[in-house]
């Protein structure tokens, strides 16, 4: 049937509220089939359990799904045992496109807790209930679904993000069921679109990075970069549900063996246990040296997944695969790999530069905002260091920046990747020039370890550091009073917080001392000299604490 797309999931997955909004996104009528049912018994469906008892409803339900899949253009939500009859999910995986938004039991148990709605949850102990459902309907819904959306998180547009990114990606087929599995439906992809390609200069250690939309889906792309026949794909918790299913099916479809290492999401993750994680299954699965790691998702699983290649087997290939604005603009580039300490962000770590960067566009709108805005203090960073016309250009452009439109993302992406990459082409270890890509996050990092990592995202901090950086300079008369208020300006309209938190002056110096630039006990600062170029420095501590004075509350 014409465009219809059909949910299906437990009870407090979010169908109902999904739906509505998808349906509306996609001018589309949206139809619940447990309204349906009531609609036309005249009663309600816990009535109708306790009346007629469940067989008896499941026959009204199954009879409900084959009059509404019959229908064209409309978003259905279906109820959670829908797919308990074969027929329905025969209707269903043939009749439209069929979406899962699953959710954990602990999430399903916090959404129904309070709902008299649900009858089956009015006996016995819920999450024993819940528990029960899961493991006898999950391997249906996988089995009906053309693709699969985790609901764990409650904003509504971060997932209707994902499931127009994945819709995006699927080709209208009218094949059978009989003549097609679901398997091979959920490999159906669009073309990619054409890609930009740049080059980080690094004599035998140069790589490509490559920009484009559909990047995962093409092979020729993806596993060109990687030249032995062995893959660990290293990702967390959150990226996993929405692209690893698509990243394994290119690599075995180019012939390449794939493991899979999932760790938690969040930069509090970024710790020795979850690295040892990554070499548990390394191990575990026999992978050899010329085993190629990938990191596919943010800055923490980048940054972690460099350093895991670094250390195997004393040196390993990788690929980054970066799925955020942030790790795309800045931390996918370079070849700074590493984890956290309590004492201090990125203290242990390697230079280990990838193998390819692949940056895939399309990953963004799945991003949620406040991610995308942390992305965005690093695309302004780049400008205010070292490129005052790109400033001007991200001052003009940042209402569509935060719209996601797709011509000025693909050029801020562009334009930093293409600034790093000479920055890092002419100081590959930070022996001088590349520090000045720290400018914001000396007084960054202390706000991370100072509020507990994760608190602040890392982009979030950076944002406020380069507040208080641009204060300094201002105060040391290297930039005028303008020029500060445009780069508070343009950090305030990216999103993002101008005001640090009052950590107290002597925690503040503690942690701002513990910084990898400092030298002799020195606390370097990059300063604006002016708008558009750098000079990195210690200042008098008076200055300082007039600025967290100025920038805190």
């Amino acid at each position: 049937m014409a465009g219809n797309i059909f949910l299906v999931g437990l009870m407090g997955a979010g169908k109902t509220t999904v739906g509505k909004a998808l349906a509306k996104k996609l001018n589309k009528r949206f139809v619940d089939s447990d309204h349906e049912i009531e609609a036309r018994t005249g009663a309600t469906i816990p009535l109708i359990f306790e009346i007629e008892g469940e067989a008896s409803f499941r026959r009204r339900e199954a009879e409900v799904i084959r009059d509404l899949t019959a229908q064209d253009n409309i978003v259905l939500a279906t109820g959670g045992g829908a797919i308990l009859n074969p027929e329905s999910r025969a209707y269903l995986h043939t009749r439209g496109t069929v979406i899962y938004l699953r959710a954990s039991v602990h999430s399903l148990l916090q959404r129904t807790s309070h709902d008299k709605n649900r009858p089956l949850l009015q006996k016995g102990d819920p999450r024993k209930t819940l528990e029960e459902l899961t493991r006898v309907r999950d391997p249906l819904y996988n089995e009906v679904a053309h693709f699969v959306v985790d609901t764990g998180r409650p904003n509504v547009q971060y997932l209707m993000h994902a499931i127009l990114s994945q819709l995006e990606q699927k080709v209208e087929t009218t094949v059978s069921a009989t003549q097609q599995t679901p398997q091979i439906a959920n490999t159906m992809t669009l073309p990619p679109s054409t890609s930009q390609v740049l080059q980080v200069d690094l004599g035998d250690r140069s790589y490509p990075i490559t920009i484009g939309q559909s990047l995962l889906d093409n092979p020729e792309i993806v596993a060109d970069k990687i030249a032995g026949s062995r893959v660990a794909i290293v990702t967390n918790t959150v990226v996993a549900p929405l692209y690893l299913e698509q990243l394994m099916f290119t690599l075995a479809a180019a012939g390449k063996k794939v493991t899979s290492v999932i760790l938690p999401d969040g930069e509090e993750e970024k710790n020795w246990e979850n690295l040892m994680k990554v070499f548990d299954v390394l191990l575990a699965e026999k992978c050899d040296r010329k085993t190629t790691l990938i990191a596919l998702g943010g800055g923490v699983i980048g940054d972690m997944t460099g350093f895991a290649a670094s250390a195997y087997m004393r040196g390993v290939p990788f690929v980054q695969i970066p799925t955020t604005l942030l790790s795309q603009v800045d931390s996918s580039v370079g070849g700074k790999t590493g984890i956290n300490h309590p004492l201090g962000k990125n203290m242990i770590g390697a230079f280990y530069q990838p193998q390819a960067v692949i940056a895939d566009t399309l990953t963004l709108n799945t991003l949620p905002d406040r991610e995308l805005s942390a992305g965005l203090s690093e695309v302004i960073k780049h400008g205010a260091i070292i490129d005052a016309p790109f400033f001007d250009w991200i001052e003009a452009n940042m209402a569509k920046l935060r719209a996601r439109d797709p011509d000025a993302l693909a050029y801020a992406i562009r334009r930093s990747c293409e600034i790093k990459a000479d920055v890092v082409r002419q100081d590959e270890r930070e022996g001088g020039l590349r520090a000045i890509l720290n400018f914001g996050h000396t007084f960054g990092h202390a706000i991370e370890a100072g509020m507990g990592y994760g608190v602040w995202l890392h982009g979030e901090a950076v944002g406020c550091g380069m507040v208080m950086a641009a204060d300094m300079s201002c105060r040391l008369g290297f930039i005028d009073a303008a020029s500060r208020d445009r780069i508070v300006a343009v950090v305030k309209a990216a999103g993002l917080p101008t005001v640090a938190p009052n950590l107290g002056n002597e925690r503040w110096l503690e942690l701002m001392e513990v910084d990898k630039k400092n030298e002799g006990g020195q606390i370097k600062f990059i300063l604006l000299k002016p708008l558009g170029t750098t000079v990195i420095m210690s200042v008098p501590q008076e200055t300082l604490l007039q600025t967290l004075a100025a920038c805190t509350v």
